[in-house]
């Protein structure tokens, strides 16, 4: 055996970063090293400067339910290639790369859970998958999640973290925004409370649809919100932008959210806007 056939075995058997048991975590706001169990008992939070770092969903669904409480629901629906589109790789291949990297078949985990002994329904976008994309698939399953609140007299949690509607599916992802808007409408007809949580990032058809639509829309501190990015915004406009434009402070400042809260704060303030929408 030569030395290049020993060096691939060693490399097979070491663990990525992800899995390694002792691995650092580099915050991106002030470049703190931590150790990643540090990180992970502030649920990804920056010990250091308190920067919210991003969190899979299911720790998020961790986070906010109460512990064993949840079910997840329609986990088998999965896109379809109508367009046969194809840009550097064809729909099908993403569709497949998103699945193997995070166990899903589409952009968000949708269910029912208890938080703090209410139970409600909760919609968690998952950024790993194709950026948290906005495709038929999540818009049917947001549709579906309303549709069980109504059925069940259950208020609405969606956290949002996306990069907006899917390109891969034009029109179809397009329609998500009328589809899911629609069906938000028919809640707010009968009278349940819905919230939005809004994390780094919610951009595109998202923050022009459902994301902004909420009783309460709450993001989490320094998340980017908006619909096209500061550069196009600036060369559409032709001027400069305000320092920290499309980031939760600003809009707060301005009017556009109801408030920010910090990640470990956000389910006694979510539970308690539930039971006072709710009179409970």
């Amino acid at each position: 055996m030569n030395f290049a056939d020993i060096f691939s075995k060693i490399r097979k058997k070491q663990s990525s970063p992800a899995e390694a048991p002792n691995h650092w975590v580099k915050c991106q706001s002030c470049h703190a090293l931590m150790y990643y169990k540090e990180i992970e008992f502030c649920f990804n939070v920056c010990p250091k400067c308190s920067h919210h770092m991003r969190i899979s969903p299911l720790d998020r669904i961790k986070l906010l339910s109460d512990e064993g409480s949840f079910t997840e629901y329609d986990k088998n629906l999965e896109a379809v290639d109508p367009l046969k589109f194809v840009d550097s790789k064809s729909y099908k291949k993403r569709l497949l790369e998103g699945e193997h990297k995070t166990g899903r078949k589409s952009a968000l985990i949708s269910g029912e859970c208890e938080m703090d002994g209410l139970k409600i329904q909760l919609v968690v976008f998952d950024f790993a998958f194709m950026g948290g994309s906005l495709g038929s698939v999540e818009g049917e399953k947001i549709v579906r999640a309303v549709q069980r609140a109504i059925s069940g007299k259950t208020p609405l949690l969606i956290v949002s973290a996306s990069g907006g509607a899917r390109m891969q599916e034009s029109t179809y992802s397009l329609m998500q925004m009328s589809k899911t808007s629609a069906a938000l409408k028919l809640l707010s007809k009968e009278k349940l409370p819905y919230i939005s949580v809004l994390t780094d990032p919610t951009m595109g058809g998202v923050s022009a649809s459902f994301a902004w639509l909420g009783d309460l829309i709450i993001a989490e501190p320094g998340a980017l919100v908006g619909f096209a990015g500061a550069r196009v915004i600036k060369q559409t406009i032709g001027a400069d932008l305000p320092e920290g434009f499309q980031r939760a402070e600003f809009l707060l400042e301005h009017g556009l959210i109801d408030a920010i809260v910090e990640r470990g704060e956000q389910k006694k303030f979510i539970s308690d806007a539930f039971k006072f929408f709710s009179g409970k």
